[in-house]
């Protein structure tokens, strides 16, 4: 199942998230989720892991498992490499060792202090804040990630964390489109006004954080996730679905491309089963009064500022 993105290229609409992916398991967690069934995969600079990705597609490619054609590769441009995009690009692809990039996101919308090309650091003033760099627009790394395409190292590009207002920038400044904002979105966020002004303006949204965070979000925020919901677990239970299927399938029926992430095997067999079945209309409008506007997701604990405020 597939969503064509206004480039014209189709992107499958669920994939893995190998955020927190720890270096040593990448490989093997790689492997089976291609054997599963994945093509997409949701990859960043600043996961820190691209190298041990590349490493795990070559094999992939070579002993014939999947074609580079069938597979849907992102990859992310770090905050601190704003004013250096060609060559962070190129970083991002030398490391996938890959030749060209399905699709490649403006990470977060700011620019800050330059560490080097790929070390994706977030450097802190003084006074323990985020060295944002006020010299460099968004308009300007955007028409920097433009280039990326006539360039031919990337089909696609995109934002990500943007909201209405940087959306609707973004879209009157450019050249071409953003074909993606990848933004953070679950039943406990589900940010409907975002999700729709994107898709009437013919961008897609992909749902990072789909299940909330879980284990991940509760161990770095001390936050809590919509799995452990008694009225999920009764809608689960009444499809004879995990809470997690059925939260991934209420974000495709949404028209949302989701990208759930783990490190279990099992969890990763589970995540893709989710075409089988469909939710009722009234189990959707069920969901939707579930919103809580609660975000899991918070870099400002490492960046002493709160971006989003």
């Amino acid at each position: 199942m597939e969503i064509t993105l206004n480039s014209g290229f189709k992107m499958p609409i669920v994939g893995l998230g190998v955020w927190r992916m720890e270096k040593e398991g990448i490989r093997d967690l790689i492997i089976s989720a291609i054997k599963i069934g994945y093509r997409h995969l949701d990859c960043a600079a600043d996961y820190r892991n691209e190298t041990e990705v590349g490493e795990a597609l070559t094999e992939a490619f070579k002993t014939g498992l999947v074609k580079r054609e069938d597979l849907f590769i992102t990859t992310k441009l770090w905050n601190s490499d704003h004013g250096h995009v060609i060559e962070a690009c190129k970083d991002s692809l030398k490391k996938l060792q890959l030749d060209y990039l399905d699709l490649f996101l403006v990470h977060f919308p700011v620019a800050t202090k330059h560490t080097g090309v790929g070390t994706t650091n977030s450097a802190l003033g003084d006074d323990g804040v985020l060295d944002i760099d006020t010299t460099i627009s968004l308009e300007t790394t955007w028409h920097d990630m433009e280039k990326l395409v006539s360039m031919g190292l990337v089909r696609s590009i995109g934002i990500s964390n943007y909201d209405v207002f940087l959306t609707r920038d973004c879209l009157a400044y450019s050249k071409i489109k953003p074909a993606v904002n990848q933004i953070e979105t679950h039943p406990y966020f589900q940010r409907d006004s975002l999700v729709k002004f994107c898709q009437k303006h013919g961008i897609c949204v992909t749902a990072h954080t789909p299940l909330g965070g879980a284990t991940a979000n509760a161990e770095w925020f001390g936050t809590v996730s919509c799995l452990d919901d008694p009225v999920l677990k009764g809608v689960a239970e009444k499809y004879k679905k995990t809470v997690a299927q059925v939260v991934l399938r209420w974000g495709i029926q949404r028209n949302t491309v989701v990208i759930p992430k783990t490190s279990k095997p099992g969890r990763l067999d589970e995540n893709f089963q989710v075409f089988d079945f469909e939710l009722s209309k009234e189990d959707m409008e069920l969901i939707k009064t579930m919103d809580r506007k609660y975000r899991t997701n918070q870099p400002a604990k490492f960046w002493g500022i709160d971006l989003y405020a």
